[in-house]
């Protein structure tokens, strides 16, 4: 098990307050207030465009905000930018490596760039977790897609963060070390290290994440307990197939508002909010008398809250 040293943090890991990032005019990050609590896994999840990676580039320091305020711990993220740097771990998508080192020498000096001593020990248990081993004596641009997430896993970790940020960490790779790679995640979580992740993979959101914020246009459309998001957005489906085909939508089941007859006009589709309306079409249905051949159920998820929320918006 891993195991990091219980540094002293009182405060919330990060607290964004009104943070705000334009390019050429153009708002890319709009006035984003958000705070991870800590031991938490907090997903932040939008579209291509939304402001996830320049929002993560502030807090890294790589872009300074237009305005607003970033504390890591308590700390001002531009005015303590040492003692935050140190703080957080960063896992950018396009990271900046030393092409001509091989992976053992990177991984030995890596933490002297935070002002944290080498800690032998800790790299070797990295290392094996990471399953390194092999691989030691390679450079970068010899590893697979796969091996290269995971040499980034470890060294964003050599300086023993307490707030690791993941950008898209299991982009590209299978998803046998997708899991692999997840398990990982979560025992370091588990060690007392909040983390903050984007993903493109939603199940993954759903699985990880302890809470869910969206990102739309910049702007911050929510922020819930991830099965608190699901059920107050997303959409349960109910499909009914008939033995015999349908002339149209009856009356009384056309109330419904997302109520769809398929093209064999042997199927009604129904877009449902709550369970109570999934019953009041059934029961609506067997009073009709109409031939039920099969019913099919899909629950909310993740991916429709997500939908729901980027469509909305881009929408208004």
């Amino acid at each position: 098990m891993i195991v990091l040293p219980q540094e002293r943090l009182s405060r919330a890991p990060l607290t964004l307050s009104h943070l705000t990032k334009s390019y050429d005019g153009q708002v890319v990050v709009d006035d984003l207030s958000l705070e991870i609590q800590p031991g938490e896994i907090l997903g932040l999840l939008g579209p291509n465009g939304a402001g996830k990676s320049t929002t993560i580039n502030m807090i890294s320091g790589v872009t300074p905000p237009d305005s607003g305020s970033i504390q890591v711990f308590g700390y001002d993220n531009g005015k303590e930018f040492i003692r935050t740097r140190r703080l957080v771990g960063v896992m950018h998508q396009d990271p900046i490596i030393e092409q001509y080192l091989t992976i053992a020498k990177t991984l030995e000096i890596h933490s002297g760039y935070f002002g944290v001593a080498d800690d032998p020990q800790w790299r070797e248990l990295l290392i094996e977790h990471l399953g390194l081993g092999p691989y030691l004596d390679k450079k970068y641009v010899k590893l697979s897609g796969g091996m290269r997430r995971r040499f980034m896993i470890a060294k964003t970790l050599l300086h023993k963060p307490r707030l690791l940020i993941l950008d898209e960490p299991t982009a590209g790779v299978d998803v046998e070390l997708r899991s692999r790679l997840w398990d990982f995640v979560r025992e370091i979580n588990k060690s007392g290290i909040s983390v903050l992740l984007t993903t493109h993979y939603l199940e993954e959101a759903e699985q990880m994440c302890d809470r869910i914020a969206v990102l739309n246009q910049g702007k911050l459309v929510a922020l819930e307990e991830t099965k608190v998001l699901i059920n107050k957005i997303g959409d349960q489906k109910l499909k009914i197939r008939f033995g015999k085909p349908l002339k149209a939508v009856p009356e009384k089941l056309n109330v419904f508002p997302h109520v769809e007859l398929q093209t064999d006009a042997r199927c009604l589709s129904f877009t449902l909010k709550t369970s109570g309306e999934m019953a009041q079409v059934l029961q609506i249905a067997t009073q009709l008398g109409l031939d039920i051949e099969d019913i099919d159920v899909s629950h909310p998820d993740l991916e429709g809250a997500f939908r729901q929320l980027t469509d909305a918006e881009a929408s208004a």
